[in-house]
């Protein structure tokens, strides 16, 4: 069986490990702080070197993903000064496969190889097995991307989704608007209400912030502290959740017409974890489900949210076993 070098490389840590084929070595992962090696003038060429160094491990392919976007081969970090192509990850490891993916591809890559046990399904409907799928990123940021298999392995093209237009439903949607358009001006961002603003870690604490003025009494919490408010029964807290879920059944629909997800829509993330327990109270299936000229969001279409660490990992082991 081939061994593989896996990394999974995020805005603070870089998870990495060995595959057999498209197996992860669970035993085998590792996790390395990215400030410290970025202190130092070290990127992830010193990461993958100290892994190997550490393991002894002698590897024939190399595939990561990279919380940035990756263009003509070339991954660039948002949230770090690392730039990595093929020449700079084979130097590191010796590999002559190099593959290099977006973090949201490499989540597309793993469906299908995810025990059930970390699947859990929040909108039932009919699954297509070999139809086209939809992996959602709720996190840091936003994005989403159709899966769509191949006679061999699967495409799963970049995207940069999460910068569309916030949906406006109602006029409470329309004011929100005004709302993040005004704090983003403030804070000297443009001011521009696409979905990440409302749906990322961020968004719901601008959430809670327009829920507030509302409700006449502003405030600024954290998202973490709006998800402590919320679990203590915190009304204001309520109303951001509520917009939370609201947005989200939206966005979640549209996309589903636009890519036609048969195989069923995926989510990721930290915020899509966190939020699962709130989707049922405050409505998803009645917002994704709303009634269309066309019925295909009430009859078809299922959602789950993916609940593994290391789902990215499993991605980069998949794609590379599929190009073999």
């Amino acid at each position: 069986m081939t061994l593989s070098l896996l990394a999974d490389i995020g805005g603070t840590n870089t998870r990495v490990a060995l595959a057999d084929g498209p197996a992860v070595r669970l035993e085998s992962i590792r996790r390395y702080p990215n400030a410290e090696y970025q202190a130092r003038g070290q990127d992830i060429a010193h990461v993958l070197r100290d892994y190997l160094a550490a393991t002894g491990a002698v590897v024939s392919g190399v595939c990561v993903a990279a919380a940035g976007p990756v263009q003509d081969g070339v991954a660039t970090m948002t949230n770090l000064a690392w730039v990595m192509d093929a020449a700079k990850l084979s130097g590191a490891t010796g590999a002559g496969k190099v593959a290099i993916l977006n973090d949201l591809q490499a989540q597309g890559q793993a469906l299908g190889h995810i025990p059930a046990a970390n699947l859990r399904t929040v909108l039932p409907g009919p699954v297509k097995p070999g139809a086209s799928m939809l992996v959602v990123g709720l996190g840091t940021g936003v994005n989403a991307a159709p899966v769509h298999p191949l006679p061999r392995g699967r495409a799963v093209p970049p995207s940069e989704c999460g910068h569309v237009n916030m949906p406006v439903r109602s006029e409470e949607d329309f004011q929100l608007i005004r709302f993040i358009e005004a704090r983003l001006r403030a804070e000297g961002e443009a001011p521009h209400a696409g979905v990440e603003e409302v749906l990322a870690g961020r968004g719901l604490a601008n959430l809670h912030g327009f829920a507030a003025c509302c409700a006449g009494h502003p405030a600024s919490l954290t998202s973490a502290e709006v998800l402590s408010a919320l679990q203590a029964g915190d009304q204001i807290a309520a109303h951001a959740a509520r917009l939370y879920v609201h947005i989200l059944g939206q966005m979640l629909a549209d996309l589903a017409l636009i890519h036609l997800p048969y195989g069923g829509i995926y989510l990721i993330g930290g915020m899509a974890r966190a939020m699962t327990p709130h989707f049922p109270a405050f409505g998803l299936e009645r917002s994704f489900r709303e009634a269309r000229r066309v019925d295909l969001l009430q009859r078809d279409f299922s959602v789950t949210v993916v609940e593994d660490d290391y789902a990215a990992l499993t991605g980069c082991a998949a794609y590379l076993t599929a190009q073999s």
